[in-house]
């Protein structure tokens, strides 16, 4: 036999081997979420509205228990007289939980809030990382 490629079988065509220096097919150019973000495109713009509103629902229910808690306390005082003639170390109750009590509430509710809102973030980065 020679060193050259088989001769074909009498009747059938001979067979060639192409190759290619480019082994994978041709990838459709993806934008990252970030950019779609940062250029301020539709998309970008839906990731982003989903984010403010996450945070917008957050502040409005911490907001609003806060509001509860501190609107409820002088109408239970008002509904419930006899918690006025209560004394807390010589205060009257009211005033010692109106202004004493209300202020690690709003810590509280302060100290809630930043967590859930850095955990919405945290969230949103591990979907916006996700879609890359």
């Amino acid at each position: 036999m020679s060193g050259g490629p088989e001769s074909p079988e009498p009747g059938r065509p001979r067979r060639e081997v192409v190759t290619s220096p480019r082994t994978t097919a041709a990838r459709h150019p993806r934008y990252p979420v970030t950019r779609e973000i940062d250029e301020q495109t539709r998309l970008g713009e839906v990731y982003m509205r989903s984010l403010v509103r996450t945070q917008f629902r957050l502040a409005l229910f911490v907001c609003t228990v806060l509001g509860c808690v501190v609107g409820g306390l002088p109408l239970l005082f008002l509904l419930v007289p006899r918690l006025r003639g209560i004394r807390l170390l010589g205060i009257p109750l009211p005033w010692a939980v109106l202004a004493g009590l209300i202020y690690p509430a709003f810590v509280a509710g302060a100290w809630l809030y930043v967590r859930q809102a850095e955990r919405n973030e945290r969230h949103f980065a591990e979907l916006v990382e996700r879609a890359r």
